[in-house]
């Protein structure tokens, strides 16, 4: 699985299947979940960094994963998958 979709389930377990199937779809959300895995990525990196700058950095991109995520939810949400619905 592409790391942009394993950063979406990982944020959404239970809609997996609808992931992938939107994903496959729409290339403007697979392009959100590749910059949500980088967000994701660069904030583990500056927390690693033991720079001056890591808290700042590592705070922005944690604003910026979770800003990505709520619009990956609000998209799933959008287009709800009837297996995922039945798993729930």
């Amino acid at each position: 699985m592409e790391k942009g979709l394993q950063a979406a389930v990982r944020r959404f377990p239970l809609k997996g299947l609808c992931i992938q199937r939107l994903a496959s779809a729409d290339d403007a959300f697979l392009s959100l979940c590749s910059d949500l895995a980088d967000a994701e990525a660069a904030m583990t990196r500056w927390a690693r960094s033991g720079t001056d700058q890591y808290e700042s950095r590592q705070d922005e991109y944690e604003i910026l994963a979770n800003e990505l995520a709520i619009e990956i939810g609000q998209l799933l949400d959008l287009h709800a998958c009837e297996e995922d619905v039945a798993t729930s």
